[in-house]
């Protein structure tokens, strides 16, 4: 049985970038250090965007040019990608059904015991993967570390961790 890490979307523009805040630079050293001290596979997400992102409809909704591929707000935040051991997994949106498709296989694999989520933001992409790898594995423990998780704002992130709580997601260190 293994246990996986997901790091959702610790990106620059995410961090201190286009839609940064101070309680998501404030959480990068604990989630350096989750990743650091994590006995199993680790896997990144990495929020991706094309040229055309206010075209799309989550441009549409949120009109703020960020994480386009290849710029250095795209980019993990150094520190993280100093950790990174695979490929980041680019998603177009907020939950990742390659992401979804990779744990199956890994399940398969190795079973699977536990899966937990960090990164940003708790109340988008954090919440958006972690109800699809509960989707996906529905008899697997699924805990999101809230100390190494920001939201878009405080507010939002409690929201989302009460959400997630209520589908059966466990949060730890709130």
């Amino acid at each position: 049985m293994q246990d996986i890490l997901i790091v959702v979307d610790m990106q620059n523009d995410f961090i201190d970038g286009a839609l940064g805040t101070p309680e998501a630079v404030a959480i990068v050293p604990a989630a350096a250090e989750k990743i650091r001290s994590f006995p199993g596979p680790v896997l990144f997400t990495r929020d991706t965007h094309g040229p055309d992102y206010l075209n799309t409809q989550e441009g549409r909704n949120l009109p703020v040019v960020h994480c386009v591929r290849g710029t250095p707000g795209w980019e993990l935040r150094p520190e993280l990608q100093a950790l990174c051991k695979t490929e980041p997994i680019d998603k177009p949106t907020f939950g990742s059904a390659k992401l979804g498709e990779l744990l199956l296989s890994m399940d398969r694999a190795d079973p699977i015991a536990s899966v937990t989520l960090i990164g940003l933001c708790t109340d988008i992409c954090v919440i958006s993967n972690a109800l699809l790898v509960k989707a996906f594995l529905p008899e697997v423990t699924v805990t999101v570390d809230a100390a190494c998780c920001a939201g878009v704002t405080p507010e939002s992130h409690r929201n989302a961790l009460a959400a997630m709580k209520m589908c059966q997601i466990a949060v730890e260190n709130e």
